[in-house]
């Protein structure tokens, strides 16, 4: 065999003890890099000259040709599609407002080459160069961060997933696409920035009256993306494949309430604030510097409302559709319960395997027998299970009385859900079909008809105290070896709360054939995609809570700055420091404050219409409480983080001025 390095290092440990048991194979070689999907992943090969056709074994000559891909529902790709905004919207966010950092000194540069002779247009063609260049130098240094940052990748570990340095290297079109974006952002925003400003060779004119930012235009974006949903609310075929449409529908309207509300939040900062009379003076500095220029915090503030309103939005989704994507728990005793799976053999060979696992350490009970589901003959919804075994096993999962070999009997469960004994009384025709992939002809049918001498008989608990209903049959009753797809069917229960009973059993089943298939019952069950889903959301969410408190620090400092000379002169007149320090507080509590009220309203509206789409219900109307609070604590975070630099603005030296 040939082992990944994480498994190899595992066997040889103490910690591996029980686990070698279960390779008897001779290692010969290491698994490399490009053959495993993460440095941590327990993987190996072994080649046997015991692998034959007639034990079971099928002979391939390529892999995943014949594949066929599992489609994406369209609920799944809307889930995808939100993640992604609420994601990369912040980030937009970020470096529109990065952009802005140190916009007066530049002013002031610009105003100097005025005096020396430039014309406007050309301080304009300056500035955008500045920004072009900030942005190229951005974008190197991010490079540099990236594989310094990557080598560290195989010691993280998110939701048991970790990744090769390797693996983190973005597509060539992404990454042109990003080289091609972000100095295109800064080019864009700087002009659009500078179109309120006219730089003179004497100084800066800023608009000395502050033009109301209109509302019509921050409405239609949301406006859009709700006409758009409506449209589809209550349609479930939107979870049916192959409907494109709607999920681009779909997609395209929750992007556009997200933006709208984004959009929103700079209004709603200058309407609220422009109504706020008297308070004590922190107050009274905080709000007349919210009213004379409210822009930078509000966008500061716009990362955090796009984040938790995307957030809430699919929170929420999640939760309404978390039913259709995951299956509950078994049983409360479920982990202590295991299937084994393995191909139709003999009753007295299916014997030999249930006595050596019920000699197994650990195991309190055992039974197995060959499980095949079968098919009422021209009935579609007429579903229920052969099982082929001896009296003795048959024994073990209904009360059958006296047997003898020959013998079939319908067991039904007392109280049962399922009226097995009439749906498949006898003379009932069974179909067992074969499963057989496109192209690979047609497939091999077995039909069986439940003879006139079966008998009826109840149900008793298995070892995993469920009731096997559907038809029982001794082995000369049937044709074993012309039942398609056949398998033994293992039931196993261990001594509650010892792990190591489960690995002695899975021991004891690669000792009987490597390819005898343990899992435990029970425990919450995800779809691939949707588990995919929540692992990205959690990931990227935790790291776009970091930048956006980043750009909150950053914004905040870069203001702070700007107001050196006023904060000095404001201590130089008598004010007290902490009257100061809770100023700066408030000036960044009250944009978070109705950041935070915006975000919950349009994540509520736009998880409710999600949620209408596929026609499920609300789970919880509070769930964005833990969203919200994480909003605060960034807020409350970077304001702590950003007073050591405050004091050392206050000083007298800040009155110093050119």
């Amino acid at each position: 065999m040939v082992l990944s390095p994480a498994l190899e290092k595992l066997l040889g440990s103490d910690e591996g003890k029980l686990l070698r048991e279960r390779f008897p194979f001779r290692p010969v070689g290491t698994i490399g890099d490009s053959g495993l999907v993460g440095p941590d992943e327990l993987f190996y090969y072994a080649g046997s000259d015991r692998i034959a056709v007639g034990s079971g074994a099928v002979r391939i000559d390529h892999y995943a040709a014949d594949e066929v891909s599992d489609p994406r529902s369209p609920a799944v790709m809307v889930l995808i599609t939100m993640v992604c905004v609420v994601l990369l919207l912040p980030v937009a966010v970020f470096i529109a407002t990065a952009v802005r950092f140190g916009g007066e000194r530049r002013d002031r540069r610009l105003a100097a080459l005025r005096l020396v002779g430039a014309d406007a247009r050309t301080v304009r063609r300056i500035a955008a160069g500045e920004a072009l260049c900030g942005s190229l130098l951005g974008l190197v240094v991010g490079v540099v961060i990236l594989l310094f940052a990557r080598r560290f990748a195989p010691y993280v570990t998110i939701q048991e997933t970790n990744v090769f340095p390797a693996d983190l290297t973005p597509g060539p079109g992404l990454a042109a696409l990003v080289a091609v974006a972000v100095p295109a952002s800064a080019v864009v925003v700087t002009l659009f920035a500078l179109r309120g400003v006219v730089i003179e060779p004497l100084g800066i004119v800023r608009d000395t009256v502050a033009r109301r930012r209109h509302l019509w235009w921050r409405l239609l974006i949301p406006a859009l993306g709700a006409l758009l949903l409506v449209p589809l609310l209550g349609r479930a075929s939107l979870y049916s494949y192959g409907t494109g449409l709607h999920t681009v529908q779909v997609a395209a309207g929750a992007v556009l309430l997200l933006i709208g509300v984004t959009a929103l939040l700079p209004w709603l900062v200058e309407a609220c604030v422009a109504r706020l009379r008297g308070g004590p003076p922190p107050w009274q500095l905080a709000v007349r510097r919210l009213q004379v220029n409210s822009g930078p915090a509000a966008r500061a503030v716009s990362g955090i409302t796009v984040a938790v309103a995307g957030a809430i939005a699919v929170q929420m989704l999640f939760q309404g559709m978390q039913s259709d994507y995951t299956d509950p728990p078994w049983s409360k005793d479920a982990p202590s319960q295991l299937q084994a799976d393995h191909r139709a053999v003999p009753s007295p060979e299916a014997h030999g395997y249930v006595d050596r696992f019920r000699a197994t350490k650990g195991v309190t009970a055992a039974t197995g027998f060959v499980d095949r589901y079968a098919q009422k003959e021209g009935d579609s919804q007429g579903v229920t299970s052969v099982m082929v075994g001896d009296c003795a096993t048959l024994s073990e999962i209904a009360d059958i009385g006296s047997c003898r070999d020959g013998d079939v009997f319908i067991s039904q469960e007392p109280g049962g859900p399922v009226d097995t004994a009439r749906r498949f009384a006898p003379g009932t025709r069974l179909v067992m079909e074969e499963y057989a992939p496109p192209g690979h002809g047609s497939p091999r049918t077995y039909r069986w008809t439940v003879p006139a001498s079966a008998r009826v008989v109840p149900t008793v608990p298995d070892p995993h105290g469920e009731h096997q209903h559907g038809v029982l049959v001794t082995p000369s009753a049937i044709d074993l070896s012309a039942i398609p797809n056949a398998r033994t069917r293992l039931l196993i229960r261990v001594r509650p709360g010892d792990p190591d009973a489960i690995e002695a059993v899975r021991n004891t089943a690669a000792a009987i054939d490597p390819g005898v298939r343990v899992w435990r019952m029970g425990g919450v069950v995800k779809d691939s995609h949707y588990a995919a889903v929540e692992r990205g959301l959690l990931i990227g969410a935790t790291l776009t809570l970091a930048l956006i408190g980043a750009s909150m620090l950053v914004s905040m400092l870069e203001q702070l700055r700007e107001r050196r000379q006023q904060l000095s002169v404001l201590v130089a007149f008598g004010t007290r420091r902490s009257t100061i320090g809770w100023s700066v507080l408030w000036q960044t509590a009250i944009p978070v404050a109705l950041g935070l009220a915006l975000a919950v309203a349009g994540g509520l509206g736009l998880g409710w219409l999600a949620l209408r789409l596929v026609d499920r219900t609300v789970k919880d109307w509070l769930s964005f409480l833990p969203l919200v609070g994480g909003g605060a604590a960034v807020m409350i975070l970077v304001t702590l983080v950003g007073l050591p630099p405050l004091w050392r603005m206050m000083r007298p030296d800040g009155l110093r001025t050119e």
